[in-house]
């Protein structure tokens, strides 16, 4: 149930009638934690508790991060405990150094639940990254939100619950947060690019004559255009479930999009090595639409599995050509993203 608002985001009214959604579930099932030792619904009581079920690739996610990290600093003292429970979506999210390494990248120094069996998920019945729930300090749920924005409302609660709490300072004043990079806002009144796979479970709209040749090597061709929102591969690609996995030199993916940011899921199938590429935008350097993991001329290097930004529109915003060249063989790419 999400509750009525009957004044602009971001002005408070008086206490909202937020509904009993039930029982806050278990975290048993979490097969690890980190900033914390495993917390339990029982040890929590008398504390305000946020989860937020998240991925670290995950772009949604990422541009919802600068909140529930402000959330965490600015209401911790005043008993909030914020939660992140970790449920991967690749492969490569599984492994626990990886979630280590996203966790202190990005700054996160609130408790987090690594939920490799997605036992914590299946307990909250949640089917959305990211997805928010909000449990009062007797240990009910009171409210959840799927997705990115409602983020006044959302600190609303917060309060609220903290005031129900008996908490006097958590105040009426919001966070403000100065996201950059790829946690800024998407500019959504541009994006007329959804997100796409590149394994053969999920994608949509491979261009290549032939289409996807599953679980086998295959040398790949781009045709001489691109429909909006289609892609190529060319080279010897092998593409499996979840991922596509350059086999010889010289492999190149495109794609025709429109939106401000570009983004691309991938890594190197070798873990700990390192491998460069490159990015022409409409077959030029892509220059002051360099997004923050290449430079003007579009050059890179792809050093761990997570979501790289390769182009960031000045504007206007049109339909453009992604090209990307790996000039040596072992690069993995898993999805394009857009903001």
């Amino acid at each position: 149930m999400t509750a009525h608002w009957p004044v602009p985001a971001g002005l408070h009214t008086a206490s909202l009638r937020l509904p009993v959604e039930g029982e806050l579930p278990s975290l048993g099932g979490a097969t690890g934690w980190l900033n914390s030792p495993p917390l339990t619904p029982a040890g929590l009581r008398g504390n305000v508790v946020l989860v937020g079920f998240w991925t670290y690739t995950c772009i949604n996610w990422l541009r919802q991060l600068p909140y529930v990290r402000a959330w965490a600093g600015k209401y911790s003292g005043q008993g909030l405990v914020v939660i992140g429970v970790h449920t991967p979506e690749f492969p490569f999210e599984h492994n626990a150094d990886n979630v280590r390494q996203a966790v202190q990248e990005m700054r996160i120094d609130y408790p987090v639940a690594t939920d490799n069996n997605y036992s914590v998920w299946r307990a909250f019945d949640n089917h959305y990254w990211p997805a928010l729930y909000f449990a009062d300090a007797q240990g009910r749920i009171r409210h959840h939100h799927y997705g990115e924005g409602e983020y006044q409302q959302s600190e609303m609660i917060i309060q609220q619950l903290l005031a129900e709490a008996g908490s006097a300072g958590a105040g009426d004043d919001l966070v403000s947060v100065d996201a950059r990079g790829v946690e800024a806002p998407a500019d959504w009144d541009t994006l007329r690019s959804p997100e796409n796979y590149t394994g053969y479970d999920r994608t949509e709209n491979l261009a290549s004559p032939g289409g996807a040749v599953p679980g086998k090597t295959h040398v790949y061709a781009a045709p001489a255009e691109l429909r909006l929102n289609h892609w190529a591969l060319s080279g010897d690609w092998t593409m499996e479930e979840q991922a596509t996995t350059l086999n010889t030199a010289d492999g190149r993916i495109t794609c025709r999009f429109h939106a401000r940011d570009l983004h691309l899921v991938m890594g190197p199938a070798a873990p700990g090595t390192s491998l460069r590429f490159r990015v022409l935008l409409d077959g030029q350097p892509p220059g002051a639409a360099h997004g923050t993991d290449i430079d003007r001329q579009g050059n890179g290097t792809v050093t761990q599995p997570r979501l790289y930004q390769l182009i960031r529109q000045p504007g206007p915003i049109t339909d453009h050509t992604f090209e990307i060249t790996f000039p040596d063989p072992g690069a993995q790419a898993y999805a394009f993203t857009f903001g």
